[in-house]
């Protein structure tokens, strides 16, 4: 299997990226975003795009792949909704409709977020754009990720997402324990979106519970 996954650089991308590189499963990957993983691994291959909203040259570079694992994200913290509508719901369709091009059989793998679908402004807006790759993609799965547990250091690109983690960080055991379908590890998930590409899942929406069943070692 040959991913393409976007978002390497943010903690969720981190997580998953680092499960990727040393599943037997997977042959390449390749990482597109603003800036290098600043990683070597014999696997990995970095495309720097200084302007995401540029697809147009990356055509020939994504052939091939049978995976897209789409872990791009903005906090609508402060965001309009025309402003957030442009980063969420017009980057991700854009490189969806770029990719579906180049390989019509590609599996496109989301990374949404737990509550999509309602009423406040990032959900309205995650919504349509899950209604929109569903619709595009005969393969597609929508990733509704809640508590991130990250195990290996990853970190967030956003302050306040990183100031938020060391302050409650520890007590994400305890709330795992409390609440066992409130909290994923980094591990977890990658592994969960590994065997989504791979196997396919029994909903092409998938709640924490589901991704909990599905990344279990």
């Amino acid at each position: 299997m040959k991913v393409i996954l976007f978002g390497a650089t943010g903690m969720v991308g981190q997580g998953v990226l680092r499960e990727c590189l040393p599943d037997d499963s997977v042959e390449a990957v390749l990482a597109i975003g603003r800036n290098s993983t600043g990683q070597a691994h014999p696997k990995l291959r970095d495309l720097v795009i200084k302007d995401m909203f540029d697809t147009g040259a990356s055509g020939e570079e994504m052939r091939g792949y049978d995976s897209c694992f789409f872990c791009l994200g903005v906090s609508s913290a402060g965001m309009s909704e025309a402003d957030y509508t442009r980063l969420t719901y017009d980057l991700t369709l854009r490189w969806a409709r770029a990719i579906i091009k180049t390989n019509p059989s590609m599996t496109f793998i989301y990374v949404s977020g737990a509550g999509t679908g309602g009423k406040a402004m990032w959900a309205r807006v995650k919504g349509r754009t899950e209604e929109d790759l569903l619709a595009l993609f005969p393969s597609a799965y929508m990733i509704r990720l809640g508590a991130l547990r990250p195990m290996h250091g990853e970190v967030s690109k956003t302050r306040w997402t990183r100031i938020a983690y060391i302050v409650f960080r520890p007590l994400l055991p305890l709330v795992r324990l409390i609440a066992p379908g409130a909290v994923i590890s980094t591990e977890e998930l990658g592994r969960a979106m590994i065997r989504a590409a791979r196997e396919g899942a029994p909903k092409r929406v998938l709640e924490m519970r589901d991704l909990l069943a599905l990344g279990a070692p």
